[in-house]
Parts: C-alpha cells; structure tokens; sequence
C-alpha cells in the first residue's frame, strides 16, 4: 500500500479532521470573475449554449495554434443535451495534442473538461481511450467516456477540476490516446477555464475531531481537486446558468443519494426570510437557491431520535477527500442558539457534535459551512467505496427541537502525489472494445442529465482507517 506521504504529504496519519465552520474574511468578494475561456471544440465559429454563454470555436483559436486532430461531429443529438453547443462538435485525436490557455492571474481556476461519447466518422465510441493532463497533474488515465457513461445511465459527462496555475500564468491542457491499440484515440467536445476566487479554496489548517490533539493538518495551495458531487439539498437542480459568482457550476438535486426510506423533510426559506452574504461567506460560496432550501429530518421527535438522515456517495477509493456541508436556518420558528442541535458523521464517525448552525452563523438567513477531509482505503480489487454522510440530533444541550438541517453538500476527490494525481482507469483496456457503450442510434439516450464523475455503486467502507 502507497505511503501517506505519496498520497498527501501535507497531511499527518489521520483518519478524519475538520476545518472550522464559517470560513476566514476575504478581501475579495467581487461577484465578476474576469478571465473565462470555453472553447467548442471541433466548431469552426462561435455559439451560444442553453445558458447565454458564449464558447469559440478551437479552429484556427489562439489557444490552439496549428490544432492537430480532426474535426467531427456527433452522429447522434440525445434528447436530454442541454444544448447542441459545446456537444455536439468535437476535436478527435489520434496522437498526443496539447492546448495552452492563457490565464488572467496566477491562482486557482476550475477546468471543465466536457464528453459526449458518440461515433465520430469512422471512430468507434468504444475505441476512445485516451488520458489528460493538465498544471502537471494526471486528470485522467485509460479513460473512456462511453463506458463511464454508460455505468452512470447519463448522456455525456462534465469533469470539473480545481487547478493552481502557477505564476507562468498559462494552463496547458494535454489529451494523449492509450497505448495498445492503434484504434486508441482521444477526443473532447469543450473546454471551460473559469479562474475562481482564492479564499474559495483558501488553505485550511484543520484539526483533528477524533479524540486526537488538535494538530495542525493544512491542506496546500498546490493541490488539485476534482468535483465529485455537488448537491442542492433539498432544493431542485441548479443550473450553470443560475449559479453565483458568475462560476457557472452545476448543483444536482439530492434525493438520488438518500439512504433508506428516511428522506425527512424538506423546505424552502419562508417568504419574510432574506438571504444575507457576509465577508465569511461570500456569495461566490454558494447560490442563494442552496441556502434558501434545505433538507431535515422532520417535526416529530421520538421518530427523529430512531434514525440518521443520510446520504451514500460512491466515490474512487484510495483518495483523500474534501467535504463541505453548507448550511442555513430558513424557517421562522428557528432564530436562537440551542434550539436545532445535531451530530455529522461521516463513514460512521463523530465528525461533528453539538452543530447550532445558528450559533455558528449568527442568525436566521446568514449561510454557513463546513469542511471535513477524510481519507478512504483502497482494498484488494476494489476501485469505488461509499462515503457515508449522517445528521442525527444531539441533546447534551437539550434543544428545543431533536432535528439536523442541510442545505448542500460537495465532495471533492484530493490529488495523490505519487504519480497518479488524481486519475483511476475506467476499466482494464480490453484490445477488442467493448460492447457496451452509448452507441450512434441512439439506444442508450434513456439518461439522467449530467455527472461530475463517472462511478458506479462501490461498497460500503464501514470506517475510515489511517494510511499505512
């Protein structure tokens, strides 16, 4: 097994730590962020998508100076894309090409690398397995759209990374085909550069929650994350288009991931409850559609106290991973400290105990989060495990009601530093292909919107356990 230090080398053996609840000030919480690229590729000429945005065409782009590749099209429109721009285009490769995208400042950005697995020309779907590196790290490794589509029942996918550009200020992009096979290729349908703000990801010095001392355990700057999940709890879909800071992010809805029949209940704000951003959380954190929805375990209190309110994420196993839980009081009745107390767990641990979100956001209406970082083991064969999210009330305090709120959840997969960055094949490269795959009628188009990644279902890790 990989040492802690190959994984994470910032990071003490630890098995779940958390980072304090409403996050440093911040100089700035300008709501523009200048600097944004999205590239069609395969397009020879600018258009909008479903959101107004626009995205250039990479022929003959600046960012791709003598492209190489061929431009093809999809031989298949799924019902359920957004939009034909950037799908229904796309930039094959048969050998390794590398784009170069200029960034405005040195710091973080989000790179959104989007796929439609489909037939292009004479190209199989099945054929398509290609990794991608970009700032230095492996993104991805053996990777094929087709099979991870399928897996997850969805027509194409967007994989969202938060990188740290350097001072060089330009973030190169490289999409290299498997070897193996000359079949093998690479291919993209759009690129997406969204430069973020720097306290959206600022460096924590977390402590430990485990009964341990509390160690300092900072997360750094250089590290690159994956979205795994971002989830509107309790609240219906956000899209791109209707998310904060002018950063375009996707929030799912959460109800796919409850576990069991116990969904609890869930609400919007009342209507004289106004959202109020503060310098701790700015509204680049979160759209006010999350903060002013939520899901809790319910009004009565002896059925409260018989289960947890949870949520199963299947995530890669082996991989530390960054959690954080928003959260804000929305209804009338709760306005005081020690009225709504609860637990988080996660993977079966205390992550939390005694969390008044009012007491920690300073009233009804002032948003909130937290992040927690835990690491899970990869066993023999086992390539996806379960994060396991759970809210339960907690009476040490005897608050007025025994119920948990959430409002959202993201999970963010942790770059390893020995080698394979943040990359995990989708499967073992077979030389014949697979059946299996999103083909060119059409037959697979029965699919659910989007993902962030491409799992499917692993088993439970019943706790977590320090890295050897």
């Amino acid at each position: 097994m990989a040492s802690s230090s190959s994984l994470f080398p910032r990071l003490l053996l630890l098995t779940l730590v958390a980072v304090p609840l409403v996050a440093a000030a911040v100089g700035d919480s300008s709501s523009t962020v200048p600097g944004q690229i999205r590239i069609n590729c395969g397009a020879s000429v600018s258009a909008n998508d479903s959101d107004g945005r626009t995205w250039d065409g990479d022929a003959a782009s600046k960012f791709a100076p003598s492209v190489a590749g061929v431009a093809a099209r999809a031989s298949y429109q799924d019902p359920s894309l957004p939009s034909a721009v950037p799908y229904m285009t796309a930039r094959v490769f048969a050998s390794s090409y590398t784009y170069s995208f200029p960034v405005s400042r040195p710091g973080r950005v989000f790179l959104r690398l989007t796929f439609y697995p489909s037939a292009y020309g004479d190209r199989r779907a099945a054929d398509a397995f290609f990794g991608v590196t970009a700032g230095g790290v492996t993104l991805l490794r053996d990777f094929n759209a087709s099979q991870a589509a399928l897996a997850l029942s969805l027509a194409y996918l967007v994989r969202e990374f938060s990188l740290n550009v350097s001072s060089s200020a330009s973030l190169d992009v490289k999409f290299s085909p498997a070897s193996g096979s000359a079949r093998y290729y690479a291919f993209v349908n759009g690129i997406e550069v969204v430069p973020t703000p720097d306290a959206l990801f600022a460096a924590a010095v977390p402590s430990f929650v485990n009964g341990g001392p509390p160690d300092p355990m900072p997360v750094g700057d250089d590290t690159a994350f994956q979205t795994m999940y971002r989830l509107n709890v309790g609240g219906v879909a956000v899209s791109p288009g209707d998310d904060s800071g002018l950063l375009y992010r996707s929030w799912d809805d959460d109800s796919p991931y409850i576990f069991g029949a116990g969904f609890g209940v869930t609400f919007g704000k009342d209507g004289n409850v106004t959202i109020q951003y503060g310098p701790s959380v700015p509204p680049y954190v979160a759209p006010a559609s999350v903060y002013a929805s939520a899901r809790s375990m319910g009004p009565v209190a002896q059925i409260n106290l018989n289960y947890n309110l949870t949520w199963i994420l299947p995530v890669d196993a082996g991989f530390f991973y960054l959690l954080r839980l928003h959260f804000c009081e929305i209804q009338n009745q709760i306005t005081k400290r020690n009225q709504r107390v609860f637990y988080i767990y996660i993977n079966n641990q205390t992550a939390q105990d005694e969390m008044d979100v009012i007491g920690r956001s300073g009233g009804i209406g002032r948003p909130a989060y937290a992040d927690y970082l835990v690491v899970t083991a990869r066993g023999s064969g086992q390539s996806q495990t379960d994060l396991w999210v759970a809210l339960h009330p907690d009476l040490a305090s005897l608050p007025e009601y025994y119920d948990a709120i959430l409002n959202g959840l993201e999970v963010f997969k942790l770059q390893k530093y020995d080698g394979d960055g943040l990359a995990v094949p989708s499967s073992p490269i077979s030389d014949t292909g697979s059946n299996n795959v999103v083909d060119s009628s059409g037959a697979a188009s029965n699919k659910k919107s989007r993902a962030f990644a491409g799992l499917a279902a692993g088993g439970l890790l019943a706790a977590l356990v320090g890295w050897l």
